[in-house]
This record gives structure tokens, C-alpha cells and sequence, in this order.
């Protein structure tokens, strides 16, 4: 084992050198597993109420049967050549993403109520890695909300891409979706700190969040204020990324470059805000 020299002079303890890059890939590796062992810890509470994810499934299955069955016959929406069901189906797709997680803060109410986030809080396990691993969490829960909403659009019929590349794309921005507002949720409920407070807030921001974006009608039918509000919601992003992913002759207006990068860099700075601001939950 190689010692350093200036380690190795007399009265002087020569201790193992490591190069540098193997500490990092060391605590790199060491916050990967512990942030999937948070994700992990999260998604095996569905064992105990599973009939969560069956009932957050009625509401988008009532919009794609009902809303998008009117709005089809009455024809009302152009859509550049689409079916309004499918041009509709990816946007409920990532309605029902935004409903699983935009909620999900209230978790971190009870657990402090309860004490267990100061048990987090005493571990070694970073703060990024608690809130990115209940962020992922979410993500997992969103993925049988797609499944129900696929099976629903192919009874529908709506014409879905069913190559295995589409397929794991549209798995991962539903994941990443869904973490992101898991995580802005989270630091509403580290801001707001009660259960009251932050169901209001959550209620308030969930419809706005849904109706300024691209999920129901085009960017084109929009007022001009209502357009850039739109451009800044990551929901529009999300949904048109779903679009050219999920539908046979989906295409993205934004690019899905730019969808990715916009959700990515969105989710890494709501991470990082939601690590500053956790300990503040118990304050």
C-alpha cells in the first residue's frame, strides 16, 4: 500500500494514501444507496393501503371517459390533426402524475408529528438523499396511475407507441414529473408546517397547475399572459414530452431535449432547496 513521502518521515504516522477519486465515488455510491433505500422504505408503506393508488386512479379515468368523450364528439379543440382523445390522454397522464404528488408533502407533516423525521434528521443519511428518495418514491407511485391510464386509452382507442424505447421514456418522465412536485410539496410542507395550511395551498395551486399548461388544450388557444405563464409551468413540459412519446404520431412542441433538460435541472434545484429547508420542518 503506498504512503505518502511527507508522511513517511520520522516522528511522523505514514498513513495509506487514497486517491482522491475513490473517496468520491465512494460517498457518490454510498448516497445512491441510501437514497434508494428512502425511496424503498416509502413505496413499501403501499402494502399497507393499497387501495390508495385505486382510488387516485378514478378522477383521471373520469376525465378521459367523460371530459374527453364530449369534447371529442363536439370537435370544439384543434388539435393539429389528432384525435382529442389522444391529444388528451398524455395530458391526463400527467394530471394524474401532478394529483399523486402535489399531496405528498403532508407525509412529512405526520411523520413529524410522530417523531420520525427527527430520527432522519439524527442519521447519517444526507438531507438531498431523504428528499430525493421520497421525491423517487412518489415517481414509483405514478407509474401505476400510466398503467391504468394506458389500459384505459387502448379501451378508448387511442392510438399508443408501443416501441420499448418510447415505452421506457415515457416511464421516465413520469418518474421525473412526479418527483418534481413530490418535492415542491415537500418544501411547502417544511414552509407551512401544518396539515390545514398546506391542504389549502395544495388545493389552491393543483387546478392552476393543471389549466395553465398544455394537457387539455393547445399552447395556440391560450391568451397571450395565460402562453407564458404556460412556458414556465413544468407540467407543459412533462406533458409534452408524454405527447410525442405516448402517441403513435405524438410530436413535442418544445423539443425533447428541452422537455428533459427543463424537468432534470427543475428537479435537481427543488432538491437541493428541499435539502436547505427539511430540518426546518421540526422548528
Amino acid at each position: 500500500m503506498r504512503l505518502r513521502e511527507e508522511d513517511a518521515r520520522p516522528g511522523v504516522s505514514a498513513e495509506p494514501y487514497a486517491p482522491a477519486g475513490v473517496s468520491v465515488l465512494t460517498k457518490t455510491r454510498g448516497f445512491f444507496v441510501k437514497t434508494l433505500a428512502i425511496a424503498e422504505l416509502e413505496v413499501r408503506k403501499l402494502r399497507h393501503d393499497f387501495t390508495e393508488l385505486i382510488t387516485r386512479a378514478v378522477q383521471p379515468i373520469l376525465w378521459l371517459v367523460l371530459f374527453g368523450g364530449v369534447f371529442a364528439r363536439a370537435q370544439l379543440i384543434p388539435t393539429g390533426g389528432l384525435p382529442y382523445l389522444d391529444f388528451m390522454a398524455p395530458g391526463i397522464l400527467g394530471q394524474s402524475a401532478l394529483f399523486v404528488s402535489i399531496f405528498y408533502g403532508v407525509g412529512i407533516i405526520w411523520e413529524r408529528d410522530l417523531g420520525i423525521t427527527n430520527k432522519f434528521l439524527v442519521s447519517p443519511t444526507p438531507r438531498a438523499a431523504l428528499v430525493l428518495g421520497k421525491a423517487l418514491s412518489a415517481g414509483v407511485r405514478a407509474l401505476s396511475q400510466a398503467v391504468i391510464i394506458y389500459a384505459v386509452a387502448l379501451l378508448l382507442g387511442v392510438r399508443l407507441n408501443w416501441h420499448p424505447l418510447a415505452l421506457a421514456g415515457v416511464l421516465a418522465v413520469v418518474v421525473l414529473g412526479a418527483a418534481l412536485f413530490a418535492t415542491f410539496s415537500l418544501i411547502i410542507a417544511c414552509l407551512v408546517k401544518t396539515r390545514e395550511r398546506f391542504m389549502g395551498i395544495g388545493q389552491l395551486l393543483t387546478m392552476p397547475l393543471f389549466f395553465a399548461s398544455n394537457a387539455i388544450y393547445p399552447l395556440s388557444l391560450m391568451p397571450e399572459w395565460l402562453r407564458v405563464v404556460s412556458r414556465v409551468n413544468p407540467l407543459s413540459y412533462e406533458v409534452d414530452a408524454l405527447r410525442a412519446l405516448m402517441l403513435r404520431d405524438g410530436v413535442s412542441a418544445f423539443g425533447l431535449p428541452t422537455d428533459y433538460a427543463v424537468l432534470l435541472v427543475t428537479t435537481g434545484v427543488l432538491v437541493a432547496v428541499g435539502a436547505y429547508l427539511y430540518p426546518r420542518v421540526v422548528l
